[in-house]
């Protein structure tokens, strides 16, 4: 019998978007002589369906649109179950493996991780604590300082210090970091909410912008750096990609640049020498053991163009798959098609 296999799509973050051009690209190249693909969408409120329709309906919702295409149905917490259960009927399927292909808060963090760990059904990419960890670019940072992973300077602030007493964190800022600076959410993907402020009379603006997307923000020293990212893949024995240079559109790879201009710059191999090739590999390899990833993680980095120092500027644990993505790009030029590395992330799921 094939193995059955639950791609999980869409989510409530403001990543629902590209999830869904990710999972259409995931679903198509799914070897369809060895898996039955079933397909969970969840809707922008949180409301999730079996969908049976066409794989090409995924992008702008459309699926939601053919309601004799939809069934409610949860992950069931029953490990009896092993799988969904449909509502209101009560009826259950057995599920093999999990691929979720969800970007951001609610499926980048370590949640739908966690249900699925309480649910016992093995799923692809990283571990719980694993997600929750790399999500949060505060606790990256910290990881990274123990670890002795060089990465930029860095500040976190929280929403209700920060209303308390602004004038602190500008002050921390001005004493600790140089301009220009990067403010981020600490939990936010695909560049959403992300400022790169030049100056100090910017900056509160940007901490406001940060904080729409989340209660706790990341101040970063800017690299004047390349941006290069590299792909790893495996669970105890990790192996590294060839790494790929991003030359972004915008002053930044901000979302824009990523997903609707498309007029960014892609290198593969990055162009840059091999000794220094090789340690963003191998820092790739180091950080995801650092970080306890499993099956797939997008690490990446700055190339400091004043001297060449690497610096990680921060782990993906479920990174884009569309068309124009690197993961699927890197690997690619690393030897493993598309459909081949789709086949390789779904049996390091069930290994582990």
């Amino acid at each position: 019998m094939k193995t059955k296999v639950l791609v999980i799509f869409g989510g409530v973050s403001s990543e629902h978007d590209v999830s869904l051009v990710s999972a259409s690209s995931v679903i198509s190249q799914i070897p369809a002589d060895k898996y039955e693909v079933k397909m969970l969408g969840i809707s922008k409120t949180g409301r999730s369906y079996l969908y049976s329709g066409p794989v090409d309906l995924l992008p702008d919702d459309k699926w939601l649109d053919n309601p004799g295409l939809l069934e409610n149905c949860v992950i069931s917490t029953d490990r009896e179950h092993h799988g969904i259960i449909y509502m209101p009927s009560g009826k259950t399927e057995y599920i093999d493996v999990v691929f979720p292909v969800l970007h951001g808060k609610f499926g980048e963090d370590g949640t739908i991780q966690g249900l699925l760990e309480i649910a016992g059904i093995p799923y692809v990419g990283c571990g719980t604590a694993s997600s929750a960890v790399c999500m949060d670019k505060s606790l990256t940072n910290s990881v990274c300082d123990f670890n002795n992973i060089p990465h930029a300077k860095w500040i976190a602030v929280k929403r209700n210090d920060f209303n308390n007493n602004k004038d602190i964190f500008v002050q921390k800022v001005r004493d600790y970091l140089d301009y220009p600076v990067f403010v981020k959410p600490a939990n936010a993907g695909s560049s959403v909410g992300i400022n790169k402020v030049k100056t100090e009379d910017e900056l509160v603006n940007a901490f406001e912008i940060a904080f729409s997307q989340d209660d706790k923000i990341v101040v970063e020293e800017g690299i004047d750096g390349i941006e290069v990212e590299c792909a790893v893949l495996g669970n105890d024995s990790p192996v590294a990609s060839t790494v790929g240079e991003i030359v972004p559109c915008n002053e930044f790879y901000d979302y824009d640049a990523k997903y609707i201009r498309g007029t960014s710059e892609l290198h593969i191999p990055a162009r840059l020498d091999e000794e220094t090739l090789q340690t963003v590999r191998q820092t790739a390899v180091k950080a995801f053991k650092a970080f306890d990833c499993k099956g797939m993680a997008r690490i990446d980095f700055f190339v400091r163009k004043s001297d060449g120092k690497v610096f990680l500027n921060e782990p993906n644990t479920i990174p884009g798959f569309t068309s124009i993505s690197m993961y699927p790009k890197l690997f690619e030029a690393s030897g493993i098609p598309y459909c081949e590395l789709i086949d390789k992330l779904i049996m390091l799921a069930l290994e582990k």
